[in-house]
């Protein structure tokens, strides 16, 4: 992800289809989101990504690195209008990367518990599910349960034996 990207980045974000599965559910500003940029970008553990098919945008990716021995937390979304399957075209991509050329160990991952085709999402591609935080997040009205993934490089196809 360049300086060039955000424009386009925060439009995506501040969707309405978007930002309801988000823990920040207002509309982002371009200052509070050039201030994420400017502070994320600089950090050597983090990994902004633009998801690309064909030249043309299609999804951003969050990988950050939180724990010594490769361990990291993803967040992602595809681009609203993103064509039928983007989404797992994406994330098996970047789980591809993320194992494959940044040597991570695990990839962990949280969707909230009523974001049912994110949970349908990382359990189809492999996550397992590690737990539930119970009324771990509050939307303003009520709270809502996290629901917690991971998916290890053994576990990853392109990494098993064969």
């Amino acid at each position: 992800m360049a300086f060039s990207d955000l424009e386009q980045v925060l439009k995506w974000r501040n969707h309405a289809e978007v930002r309801r599965y988000m823990y920040t559910q207002h509309e982002i500003t371009m200052n509070e989101h050039v201030s994420w940029f400017d502070h994320a970008s600089k950090q050597l553990d983090r990994h902004l990504l633009i998801f690309e098919r064909e030249g043309l945008p299609l999804g951003f990716i969050n990988i950050h690195e939180i724990a010594v021995g490769g361990i990291a937390e993803w967040g992602f979304y595809a681009a609203p209008d993103a064509p039928k399957g983007s989404g797992q075209l994406l994330g098996r991509c970047v789980l591809t990367h993320a194992f494959s050329e940044l040597g991570l160990h695990k990839v962990c991952g949280q969707a909230l518990a009523f974001n049912e085709r994110s949970i349908k999402f990382h359990l189809g591609i492999g996550f397992e599910q590690e737990g539930t935080l119970r009324d771990q997040f509050f939307d303003g009205q009520k709270y809502h349960a996290v629901m917690c993934f991971g998916l290890l490089a053994a576990d990853w196809p392109t990494n098993k034996e064969m």
